[in-house]
């Protein structure tokens, strides 16, 4: 077998340190992980091949040209498209990405869309920045979907859920959801970032469209942002076409380390729930603690629906103070703690600690009146060394 390094000597020592070392020849076996492709330029055999793969690429998925996808984003997305059960997947730069795209694809001037009162916070920006100066409207409904059927217009043509909520879990009958739209010509896209295809299937329970953001659990090491879009084969196409248009495209590094993280994800996320089921136990018996927010939880409201509907739960929890909690009272509980990291995202093997600003990010429930709320995602740490930390920041919480 020729040595390809040594099959030009023919040629300058700059020309063959360009073309060597493309196509290495080695016997053996293969590595355990898919290699890390990077590319922007796609080389083809003659014009004839070229012509083709791009006459076919609006249909197939080929390696033509690095922003459509290499090697390594598509393994990624064969990886979440298992996960969801979806036809296809696209890959994102971030969630939020995913979640504008999405818009992008299934809306137009004139369209009407229902969205949950417990969507992500950005997404709530998006339909103020976005969807308006477009004239697309929007109509939230209350986060368990009881409102729901009176919104419906002649022109809604999207419902985008997010179950279990943002922030304090609100569980939602998607099932129902669907039916509902359905009989109105109307899509479902749902946020899945919360179930990452592990502990919640939306596409499964008849949704057409599922976003998650890929920076949490899929990722799982908090150090790399993606976000992703599932769809049924019905749904595929508008998102394809309006995505590839837009050139959007994620690094083939970022789509190997959230490849790499989808192999431990549901081993984590059982770690993850063992934890967080001591934890959120413990916090129904403080006394500074009015209502403990996990979907697992047998007080939580919808419980029977995360029954029916769920496989688990992982590491996020919420947690309410009583009324009349003051605001230096929950920073001096947030700078107490020493093993939770004061930070927004959530996924990874650390536990984390947040404010959650319950009147800004809900507008049909009314948040007024309750007091303040604390976001905890509970890490891979041993659940006794987290309740010491939890000890010492109710210490420092004033009456």
């Amino acid at each position: 077998m020729p040595i390809p390094h040594l099959a030009r000597p023919d040629l300058q020592l700059q020309t063959r340190l360009l073309h060597a070392g493309h196509a290495p020849v080695f016997d053996g076996g293969h590595a355990v992980n898919p290699p890390l492709v990077r590319a922007s330029t796609v080389l083809f055999d003659n014009v004839a091949q070229q012509r083709e793969m791009r006459a076919r690429r609006a249909d197939e998925r080929l390696f033509t040209y690095g922003a459509r996808g290499t090697p390594t984003t598509f393994a990624l997305e064969d990886i979440v498209s298992e996960l969801e059960g979806a036809y296809r997947t696209k890959l994102f730069p971030t969630g939020l990405a995913a979640i504008g795209m999405t818009l992008l694809a299934y809306l137009k001037p004139g369209d009407h869309v229902l969205m949950s009162d417990s969507v992500y916070g950005p997404a709530r920006a998006l339909t103020e920045s976005f969807l308006k100066p477009y004239n697309i409207d929007c109509t939230f409904f209350a986060a368990d979907g009881s409102d729901v059927e009176g919104k419906f217009r002649p022109e809604t043509r999207l419902v985008y859920a997010e179950c279990p909520g943002s922030l304090v879990y609100e569980m939602c009958d998607l099932p129902r959801i669907v039916e509902l739209a359905h009989a109105r010509g109307a899509l479902v896209a749902a946020d899945n970032t919360w179930g990452s295809g592990v502990q919640y299937r939306p596409l499964a329970l008849g949704a057409n469209i599922s976003v998650m953001a890929a920076t949490k659990y899929l990722s799982g090491h908090s150090d790399v942002m993606m976000g992703t879009v599932a769809t049924t084969r019905e749904a595929w196409e508008p998102l394809a076409t309006r995505s590839d248009g837009f050139g959007m495209t994620v690094s083939p590094d970022d789509a190997w380390l959230v490849m790499r993280g989808t192999r431990t994800l549901a081993a984590r996320l059982q770690m993850h729930e063992r934890h967080a089921m001591v934890v959120a136990q413990w916090l129904q018996g403080r006394p500074e603690v009015k209502t403990v927010f996990c979907p697992a939880l047998r007080e939580h409201p919808g419980h029977e629906i995360w029954q029916r509907d769920c496989t688990g739960t992982n590491g996020l929890l919420s947690f309410e103070l009583m009324p009349g909690t003051n605001a230096q009272s929950v920073d001096g509980f947030i700078d107490s703690l020493r093993l939770f990291g004061l930070g927004a995202s959530w996924g990874g093997y650390e536990s984390l600690v947040t404010e959650a600003h319950m009147q800004r990010a809900r507008s049909v429930a009314d948040w007024s009146q309750r007091g303040p709320v604390i976001r905890l995602h509970i890490g891979l740490e041993d659940p006794q060394d987290l309740l010491e930390d939890l000890c010492n920041g109710f210490s420092a919480l004033q009456p």
